[in-house]
C-alpha cells in the first residue's frame, strides 16, 4: 500500500520553499532611490517575465543559490509584464538593452555588471558585496 499511497496522494511530501527578501520594483521613483542607495549598499534588480518558462527556470535556480542577507544586498523584483514602463526606464537609466530574465547589479550609482537568461546564475554577487 505504501507505493499506492505515494502514487495516488496518500502521503504528501512537503518541501519548504525558500523565500528571498524581494523588494517590489513598481514605482519610477525607486530607480533614483536605487542609484542613491547603491553608494551605501549594492543594489540588485531581477527582471522577470511571469509568462516565460526560461525566466521561471532561471528564477528558481537564482532563488536556490541566493545566500545573502538584507544587510549585504538590496534585492529588487521587477515583473516586466505588469510594469513595462518601469522596465523601459531601468534600461534608459542604466543604458542597457532590455532582456528577460535579466539581472542588474548597481554600485555607486553605476551598473557594474548585468546578465540575462542562463548567464544570470553565473554572476558572482560576492564580488559586489
Amino acid at each position: 500500500m505504501g507505493l499506492l499511497n505515494k502514487l495516488f496522494g496518500g502521503e504528501k511530501v512537503e518541501k519548504d520553499e525558500k523565500v528571498l527578501p524581494w523588494i517590489p520594483l513598481n514605482d519610477l521613483v525607486q530607480i533614483d532611490y536605487i542609484k542613491k542607495k547603491s553608494s551605501i549598499k549594492t543594489q540588485v534588480i531581477f527582471k522577470h517575465s511571469t509568462r516565460c518558462g526560461i525566466s521561471s527556470m532561471v528564477q528558481r535556480q537564482f532563488i536556490n543559490d541566493y545566500n545573502f542577507s538584507e544587510k549585504e544586498l538590496d534585492l529588487y523584483y521587477l515583473d516586466i509584464l505588469s510594469y513595462r514602463n518601469i522596465s523601459n526606464e531601468v534600461g534608459y537609466a542604466f543604458q542597457l538593452v532590455h532582456e528577460s530574465p535579466q539581472l542588474l547589479v548597481i554600485k555607486n550609482g553605476e551598473l557594474v555588471t548585468h546578465a540575462s537568461h542562463g548567464q544570470i546564475n553565473q554572476v558572482d554577487l560576492n564580488r559586489f558585496v
